[in-house]
């Protein structure tokens, strides 16, 4: 059964008139959540009130999803039916990135740039949302760093998301790879190693990531690859 065939079943068991909102607590509550649901939806329902950070919503942005997720034919209409809804939706984004924090996050525990999370999953993945219209807006970057907040993410963190997705943000190799700049070449070899193993997809789907979301890993493993042979090469000089 495909993710977009399990939103529909999840969206379905909505009594009338209950916010989008409501399904990320049912997910939560029902003692096995069903993570890809919750990330699919997550991505969707904030992206849909993201669009609007910048006061436009544009067809680059709606369009955008294709960037993360993979569509049959025929399931768009899935997708668009949660975005409309959440952008329906009274609640504003910083209750909506309250339950999404609270069901992939239970223990409210700061995440580091270290810590490879599905909250850090989401996040890239607004980010390359934010950025699919080739701009950045000061509107898109105060949205992202409230969520990223929420999230419970450390101002590193969001550093390094937004200089592997905002063409123009300093994009230090470093930063990229999440270490020092006095990082040895070793410690660089070690971080890059950890983040493609962790790229790889079978861990971003046990961490929830559905497999119609793999495309957010080839943006990410094309970065650190990237900074490992930047780093490479000025040590070999």
């Amino acid at each position: 059964m495909s993710i977009w065939t399990r939103i529909a079943d999840a969206i379905a068991a909505l009594a009338r008139g209950e916010p989008l909102s409501v399904v990320f607590d049912r997910l939560r509550d029902s003692g096995t959540p069903e993570q890809s649901v919750g990330f699919t939806i997550a991505v969707l329902a904030l992206g849909a009130k993201m669009a609007k950070a910048d006061g436009t919503v544009t067809r680059d942005e709606v369009t955008a999803f294709r960037r993360i997720f993979t569509f049959p034919e025929g399931e768009e209409t899935h997708a668009a039916h949660v975005f409309n809804l959440a952008r329906q939706d009274v609640a504003g984004f910083d209750a909506y990135a309250r339950k999404i924090a609270r069901l992939f996050n239970p223990e409210a525990r700061r995440i580091c740039a270290d810590d490879h999370h599905v909250l850090v999953d989401i996040l890239e993945a607004l980010f390359q949302i934010a950025t699919a219209d080739g701009s950045y807006h000061d509107g898109e970057d105060a949205f992202l760093t409230d969520v990223a907040n929420t999230f419970g993410l450390d101002e590193a963190c969001f550093r390094i998301v937004r200089s592997r997705l905002v063409e123009g943000a300093p994009r230090d190799p470093y930063d990229v790879l999440g270490l020092p700049r006095g990082a040895t070449k070793d410690e660089a070899r070690k971080a890059w190693k950890a983040l493609v193993r962790d790229t790889h997809p079978d861990v971003m789907q046990s961490r929830g990531v559905p497999p119609e979301a793999m495309k957010l890993a080839e943006r990410r493993m094309q970065l650190i690859n990237e900074a490992w042979r930047e780093i490479s090469a000025k040590e070999a000089a």
